[in-house]
């Protein structure tokens, strides 16, 4: 049984990837600004706040594993994994996994130059190191769309996406934080890829909304690069659930 530390435990990937650990026999802790809730027990919480670095020392002792799903985009970001490594460093130097995004190199959006640069930090910090690009998660590109529900028109960029599932992304996690440091591994996406104007007519049919979907095309380097697929990974579609069995639980479970 590993113990790990979860940053980013609250948010949409980290509570998948606590239940995949707690199902996996591991132990949590999860780092927090906020105060331990009611329900929580001894030893599953921690406070501190990567920014700061404040109450970090204390979340990483004892651990073997830090997975790194927090983040604050832009400079928060590097501020949190200098902190989280200079903590680690102190502590024994634990594994740390660091989730990132596909195309973090060559998108030029500034919150993925953030990304790619906390990467970098990871690869020179002298720890046992993993980094994790995932294709977008379903949440996210379906709130894309689900945003625009109530527009007269919902429009959908013209592009493609490889949406993966934060449940598939936890499962793959728990077993790269089981097997040890493996630098940087294989990108990983979902199990097919769609175009804008098709995962926003799922989303829309999830939310027992009927809209007409205009596509668009934008000008500019970054969407030059999205057009070209840079966010895609059709060699590793690690993911099993698809975006219409998704869309089909959001259905079922209700707004």
């Amino acid at each position: 049984m590993a113990s790990v530390l979860l940053t980013g435990g609250t948010g949409t990937l980290g509570r998948a990837v606590e239940h995949a650990l707690i199902e996996h026999g591991d132990a949590v802790r999860i780092l927090s600004r906020r105060e331990q809730p009611a329900g929580r027990g001894p030893g599953t919480w921690a406070q501190g706040d990567l920014k700061t670095g404040d109450g970090i020392d204390a979340a990483i002792h004892g651990v073997d594993t830090i997975i790194h799903c927090a983040t604050s985009g832009g400079r928060g970001d590097i501020a949190g994994i200098e902190n989280l490594i200079a903590s680690a460093r102190k502590a024994g130097s634990p594994h740390l996994i660091y989730v990132s995004i596909v195309g973090v190199d060559s998108i030029p959006m500034s919150y993925y130059r953030a990304k790619f640069e906390a990467e970098q930090r990871v690869e020179t910090s002298a720890l046992p190191w993993t980094i994790l690009r995932a294709t977008q998660f379903h949440n996210l590109v379906s709130a894309l769309f689900a945003v625009q529900r109530r527009l007269p028109l919902v429009f959908a960029p013209d592009m493609r996406f490889q949406p993966i599932d934060v449940r598939d992304v936890a499962s793959h996690l728990v077993e790269l934080a089981a097997a040890g440091p493996a630098g940087r591994t294989p990108d990983i996406g979902g199990p097919e890829i769609l175009t804008a104007e098709e995962i926003a007519r799922l989303t829309l049919e999830s939310l027992g909304v009927r809209r007409r979907v205009v596509p668009l095309r934008f000008p500019g380097r970054m969407f030059a690069a999205l057009k070209a697929g840079n966010n895609l990974v059709p060699g590793n579609p690690v993911g099993k659930r698809t975006f219409a069995e998704f869309a089909a639980e959001r259905a079922v479970a209700g707004p």
